[in-house]
């Protein structure tokens, strides 16, 4: 049936002879793309004409934010260092913790069942939210900036821990193995061999990470996981949009700063 809605093309080679051109998936996948549209917009009941009568009032919600409250910038500075602390010492934290993670997730230097558990593990906490990670987290060691920092690290655990162990698995494995044939352990093989080729992504990815933190670690605040996303709950709570434009500002430069910074660290690796 395809066949005859779809055939596929021929083309004449100079010799005589005839070749049919492989056939395209393309209508098949628009049609589940289409398909998948309809069946999403019908669960979620999106409504157009809602959407078209109603998107004014996020304008108005951003016009009273501006202008922003000045002297609201001196509550501001305390939670902002705190959300940056925790997002670094947990990026610094879980990209360390990564190197082993992925060393034991790679299935060309561990054995297979090990590999295969590493990368549920890791799997696991890819899964996880960060917000519902850092409200467990809250139940564990408390309300503040610790319980965000735990949940932070687990996500740049799994998050560094899966590109590196690709990486890895990746890898030219011919020095590994001249190494190991030396009489070097597999671990400093992997040390000597390995982890040079892998090192410039490694530190790339792991200062990419770094930036993306900085803002969960924003919204961490919504569930008691400190810093400035406390400030925030509390702005929209009490409809202070002209506080929340305020903090939203210096969140905006502090990102685009750290972006910055981390951009430009990042060529030099590349």
């Amino acid at each position: 049936m395809y066949d005859k809605i779809f055939p596929p093309a021929k083309i004449s080679l100079p010799n005589g002879k005839i070749v049919q051109e492989k056939r395209s998936r393309l209508p098949i996948i628009l049609v589940l793309i289409i398909l998948a549209t309809v069946l999403s917009v019908k669960f979620t009941g999106f409504d157009m004409k809602i959407l078209l009568s109603r998107w004014k009032e996020f304008f108005v919600i951003i016009g009273e934010m501006i202008p922003p409250k000045w002297e609201y910038i001196s509550h501001i500075w305390k939670p902002l260092m705190d959300t940056i602390k925790m997002s670094l010492l947990g990026s610094i934290l879980g990209s360390l913790a990564a190197i082993p993670a992925a060393y034991f997730a790679s299935s060309n230097i561990m054995r297979k069942p090990v590999a295969a558990f590493s990368k549920f593990i890791l799997s696991i906490l890819r899964t996880l939210p960060t917000l519902v990670t850092a409200l467990i987290a809250t139940f564990i060691f408390g309300l503040g900036t610790l319980a965000g920092t735990v949940a932070i690290f687990l996500f740049t655990v799994a998050y560094v821990g899966k590109l590196l162990y690709e990486q890895i698995e990746n890898a030219d494995m011919g020095s590994f193995e001249a190494m190991e044939s030396c009489g070097m352990t597999r671990m400093q093989a992997f040390r000597y061999a390995i982890f040079p080729q892998v090192l410039p992504n490694y530190l790339s990815t792991s200062l990419f990470c770094f930036e993306g933190n900085v803002r969960y670690a924003a919204i961490l605040g919504y569930v008691g996981a400190g810093g400035i996303g406390l400030l925030l709950n509390e702005g929209l709570g009490w409809r202070d949009y002209a506080s929340v434009g305020m903090i939203l500002a210096m969140l905006i430069i502090t990102v685009y700063s750290i972006e910055k910074i981390s951009e430009h660290f990042r060529k030099k690796l590349i």
